[in-house]
């Protein structure tokens, strides 16, 4: 399945049981050798909710939440029949998410809301070792020469977002790695580069912590949003568009929740 082209492979975890997770996600993530992914996501019972998910990346580490991938789940739950209901709470190592699933014509789900629940700004709970309350447009230096102003936001996972011109002539393969594993992130970092098109749309690239870049990172355009408001930049909804599609945020001053809405979509069923 795949939520605006992040892509990953989903285990019923209610029929199925994969003792090795990790080794699974790094053998059939593979693009050429394997299925192809950007990861392995695990659909499985809670004692807490009414569905539980794991996500592993395509290097085999495992990740607190995805966004797209979490609507994905609400897609699939509800198709597949695990649910009739519209909105199930989904636990994850990031907390309990409620998700609202929205039907098209055929009776199954094509639209997903996430409530991504409150952005982490506290430096050192994101985490980062940079001593400072709150890294809002903070000027750093990284490896092979690279100079950039952070800002860096906590949605379950951690993430630096950088603001920038000409986002599609960035060498991520280069610069992602370099801010991925500087030494001011103990857990590592997602990383978005973000271009304002306008006070409610942007443009983002990102290169996500354990796959590289993506097509999408829902936690990714979360945190983009929450730190363009930080910065002025944009108001608190925001169309976000990213290599795989458009993806819909909204930082609610109301309860200071954030809210993810996009596609969810089946790509294929098959048996290993």
């Amino acid at each position: 399945m795949h939520g605006t082209g992040n892509d990953y492979i989903y285990v019923n975890g209610f029929e199925e049981i994969i003792e090795n997770p990790a080794d699974f996600a790094i053998k059939y993530s593979d693009r050429h050798r394997g299925i192809g992914s950007d990861g392995l996501v695990l659909i499985l019972p809670s004692k807490i909710s009414d569905f539980r998910m794991r996500m592993f990346n395509a290097d085999g580490s495992e990740a607190e939440m995805c966004g797209n991938a979490s609507r994905c789940i609400g897609k699939y739950v509800y198709d597949k029949g695990l649910t009739t209901k519209t909105e199930v709470s989904l636990e994850t190592l990031a907390g309990i998410k409620i998700l609202k699933l929205f039907k098209g014509n055929d009776n199954k789900i094509e639209q997903v809301t996430v409530d991504m629940g409150e952005p982490i700004l506290e430096a050192k709970l994101i985490p980062t070792t940079i001593k400072k309350d709150r890294i809002i447009n903070e000027h750093q230096i990284f490896d092979n020469n690279l100079e950039y102003n952070i800002t860096c936001v906590s949605m379950g996972n951690p993430h630096a977002v950088i603001f920038t011109q000409n986002i599609h002539q960035l060498n991520l393969t280069k610069i992602g790695p370099s801010i991925e594993n500087a030494s001011i992130f103990p857990n590592r970092t997602n990383t978005e580069f973000i271009e304002i098109l306008s006070s409610n749309r942007i443009k983002m690239r990102v290169w996500e912590r354990g796959s590289g870049e993506t097509m999408a990172c829902g936690t990714g355009a979360c945190a983009s949003v929450v730190a363009a408001v930080l910065n002025g930049l944009t108001k608190r909804k925001t169309t976000v568009e990213l290599i795989g599609g458009e993806l819909t945020i909204e930082w609610k001053e109301i309860d200071n929740h954030v809210y993810l809405t996009g596609p969810a979509i089946t790509v294929f069923e098959g048996e290993i």
